[in-house]
């Protein structure tokens, strides 16, 4: 077996070599319409290598068929290189801490439910709402959440093996991101390796600005896109 990792190929799609597992999960919501979980949809073929596309307009998806070279596709990697926890903002509540990446959002909504994760750590001496948090956290996909014990100093992560992801939005009625687990190795173009981190999400469909990480782009306007940024002060970075 190949050594396990991600390419990120020059305007092209992400080559994915040593063997690693590729999955299809949707997300699921609850009766208040908050999205809640990821469900098992569909396993596929086992292959050794492939191509996944990144540019959105491959008649093979998930696979790339060479679509990017006819469209031009502009794959530039825009995302930072710093490590995740200095980026990171940091909020505070009885029994837990939150760090928290604005610009990783792939905007997969799991952390409203119940109030959301803010005023849920804010309430986090209470059990229920500290069990919650951390549920909330820990399906993040993106990453851009990692809650921690304020005792123990210890994040709260799954133990995810290494696969990819492909993450299906029902409530949106649209494809997401690739979701990226176990630290499998991420390579620029470049030659330069991202951080290894345990979950990420990929951008697939090509309109991301901040490649190759996904910034919800596969269904948000460009105005509430714009008004994320302000909120959190993106654009002054």
């Amino acid at each position: 077996m190949s050594s396990r990792k991600i390419k990120i190929i020059k305007d092209g799609p992400y080559r994915v070599t040593g063997g690693i597992p590729l999955y299809q999960q949707n997300i699921v919501t609850d009766e208040a319409g908050h999205t809640r979980e990821l469900i098992d949809e569909k396993e596929f073929p086992a292959r050794e290598t492939y191509t996944l596309c990144r540019c959105g307009e491959s008649k093979d998806k998930p696979y790339c068929d060479g679509t990017h070279v006819s469209i031009g596709f502009d794959g530039t990697e825009t995302a930072s290189r710093k490590p995740y926890i200095e980026r990171a903002e940091i909020f505070e509540g009885p029994e837990l801490k939150l760090t928290d990446c604005h610009e990783l959002c792939d905007h997969s909504r799991f952390c409203l439910r119940s109030g959301g994760i803010r005023k849920l750590i804010q309430d986090s001496s209470d059990q229920e709402a500290k069990k919650t948090a951390i549920e909330e956290a820990m399906i993040c996909p993106s990453g851009r959440l990692v809650l921690w014990d304020k005792k123990t100093g210890k994040s709260f992560e799954k133990e995810f093996k290494q696969s990819i992801v492909l993450i299906r939005d029902e409530q949106k009625q649209c494809e997401g991101p690739l979701w990226v687990r176990g630290k499998i190795p991420i390579e620029s173009a470049d030659g330069s390796f991202y951080e290894q981190r345990n979950r990420v999400t990929l951008c697939r469909c090509g309109k991301s600005e901040n490649k190759p990480y996904c910034d919800g782009s596969h269904w948000m306007t460009a105005d509430m896109k714009l008004k994320f940024r302000k909120k959190w002060g993106l654009d002054k970075k």
